[in-house]
């Protein structure tokens, strides 16, 4: 099913305010009430605490508005020295940021609101931070860190009494083995949070539960039970106006839509998907929208959609791609807070031995936590070198890559680590060879031979890029390129033809510009239009070609050609006649392809 169910985990940190305002759910309608109240009245700060804290928690339909509300609860909090509901502002930041793709600064709420909820002796607070920050470590793929934190979460929540709670953490540990594919683990924990959500009529945990349950009945291949939960969990989060969960849903009915082979159910889902996360601003969900409608058209074979959506996902995904900064914040609290622990077990031995051994211990646990920092800070500046070289590798290799593949063969060998062969309709193929080359090469040394080539071949690569043309290969002294292979490109024929014009006047003016170690040649050109394949051959050193009856064609006029002349098929002609004069030659005999029209191209019409 995709990633889709990584961002399921998402879903269900709706759960751990809700105890705070007694209600049973986020009600966009509370919000809008309230706010009328914060806009009109002076309150007296006491009551604009639950006020704003009302506010953060069920203002669902902005979140850049609910983030407002909670900056303003936790400034408010700290002036009035409230820790209680310091820890609550702090947690509700920490709830949008990572709604909004901001895990970095979601994690560190999350922490300094286990700060505050510990300064206030509220436990239950505590708990649910631990269950948040599994949520964050699990999406950053921190599997270990996950689980530690959710089993604190759980052993703590299970001496609140408050089910609520602790039916959230126990089906957000169901997610995280849903994410590492222990499929009947996973339902096991959601349905004993779907039991625990029925029992107290809790209606967002029913829907969750419902909605969770059917992607694990989906990654089982049981599509009938999986579409039948999904379309019921999707039906009660749009009464309670939750849009995140429904556009992950939307994307699990789309593929199993594609999976029942139903191309257009499974576009209309991802398109629903995307218009909502558009409209709500959900950035995560707006990238896994478009990359589900890429692969979409894909497989249907619209590459110019799949194209323009696959660059949507692509900017979407890197702005919210801040997962190895969260990771390095992972280990960095963990390596904290075993120190931290190590520190209190140490104060409570010292408490019993006299004066001198608690100097002595002191000054101990300050050494131990210098040299804990010094190693902190080499460690993070090692990081980020290492960081720095591997991005300048990436890049290396971006480029490499591209110096050897056309832009989207590129991106797809990336992506999936292989390239599906590919047909275009209409393409343009060039050939030249050189005049008497075999003759030349046998009286030239190696040096001044690969020196006579290379001064060619260099020009003809920097006409290519210039009209954005693909240059295939070279063998020996022939040189092959094509026009058309970019799925956005037109008027192919006439860019090949353009640049074999250049390339025919710089083999002509070099005539007259010659080095000590250069051989000067004439050149035989040769152009034809059609129907080709175009892939990449062998597992090692791949290389890109295409193959076809078109390129066998050109091949075949550019051994009709004459010296310093370009020599067309009646194919290429039909696509360029009217931009350039061509001199029609007859039809010629061709080797293994029979009689053949051809003609001469002399230049631009009117040149």
């Amino acid at each position: 099913m995709g990633n889709c169910f990584r961002k399921a985990r998402y879903l269900i940190p709706g759960f751990f305010i809700l105890f705070q305002v007694n209600l049973s759910g986020q009600d966009q309608r509370i919000a809008d009430s309230l706010r009328k109240i914060y806009n009109e009245e002076d309150l007296p700060d006491t009551t604009k605490l639950e006020l704003l804290r009302n506010l953060s928690f069920n203002e669902v339909r902005d979140l850049a508005l609910a983030l407002k509300y909670s900056e303003e609860l936790i400034t408010l909090s700290t002036r009035l020295g409230n820790n209680l509901y310091l820890h609550r502002g702090y947690f509700q930041k920490g709830n949008k940021k990572r709604l909004m793709g901001d895990l970095e600064e979601a994690i560190a709420a999350y922490f300094k609101s286990i700060e505050a909820a510990g300064k206030a002796n509220f436990a239950k607070g505590t708990g649910m931070c631990y269950s948040a920050i599994a949520d964050v470590y699990s999406i950053s793929g921190n599997h270990k860190n996950s689980m530690l934190y959710y089993h604190k979460a759980i052993s703590a929540l299970q001496q609140t009494n408050d089910s609520i709670i602790l039916g959230s953490a126990i089906s957000n540990a169901g997610d995280e083995f849903l994410t590492n594919k222990m499929f009947d683990s996973a339902l096991i924990y959601f349905k004993q949070a779907s039991e625990i959500f029925d029992r107290i009529k809790y209606a967002s945990g029913q829907a969750y539960s419902i909605g969770n349950i059917g992607m694990v009945y989906a990654n089982l291949g049981q599509n009938q039970l999986a579409e039948k939960n999904i379309d019921k969990a999707i039906k009660m989060l749009e009464e309670q106006e939750d849009y995140y969960p429904i556009c992950v849903y939307l994307i699990s009915m789309s593929d199993i839509y594609r999976d029942k082979e139903d191309a257009t159910s499974a576009l209309n889902y991802a398109a629903r998907s995307l218009r909502m996360a558009q409209q709500y601003g959900l950035k995560d969900q707006i990238s896994q929208a478009n990359q589900k409608l890429s692969e979409l058209y894909e497989k249907e074979g619209n590459i110019a959609e799949s194209f323009k959506y696959f660059k949507n996902y692509v900017a979407y995904r890197d702005s919210v791609n801040n997962i190895a900064a969260v990771q390095k914040m992972a280990d960095l609290r963990t390596n904290y807070e075993v120190s931290q622990k190590q520190v209190e077990v140490d104060l409570l031995s010292v408490q019993k031995k006299n004066q001198r051994i608690v100097i002595w211990s002191t000054g101990l646990v300050l050494a131990l936590i210098a040299i804990l920092a010094i190693g902190l800070k080499r460690r993070n500046t090692f990081i980020k070198r290492t960081n720095k070289i591997i991005e300048s590798e990436r890049k290396r290799s971006d480029n490499l890559l591209l110096n050897i593949l056309p832009e989207e063969t590129a991106h797809e060998l990336k992506q999936s680590g292989k390239v599906l062969a590919k047909r275009f309709e209409s393409v343009t193929v060039l050939f030249t060879d050189f005049k008497g080359f075999t003759q030349y090469a046998e009286n030239l040394s190696p040096e001044e031979l690969v020196e006579s080539v290379d001064y060619y071949f260099s020009r003809f690569d920097e006409i290519m890029e210039k009209h954005d043309l693909e240059k295939i290969k070279t063998v020996g002294d022939s040189y092959m390129c094509a026009a058309g292979l970019h799925f956005h490109a037109e008027g192919h024929a006439v860019k090949m033809v353009e640049a074999a014009l250049e390339i025919l006047q710089f083999v002509k003016e070099s005539v007259n510009i010659k080095a000590d170690k250069e051989t000067r040649f004439e050149i035989r050109i040769g152009i034809n239009t059609g129907p080709v394949v175009a892939g990449v051959v062998g597992t090692k050193k791949f290389a890109y070609d295409i193959w076809g009856d078109a390129v066998n064609v050109a091949s075949r006029m550019e051994s009709n050609s004459v010296p310093n002349r370009i020599n067309i098929s009646q194919n290429t002609y039909e696509l360029v006649k009217d931009k350039f004069d061509c001199e029609y030659r007859g039809a010629l005999e061709v080797k293994n392809r029979g009689s053949m029209k051809m003609y001469f191209v002399n230049g631009a019409t009117g040149a």
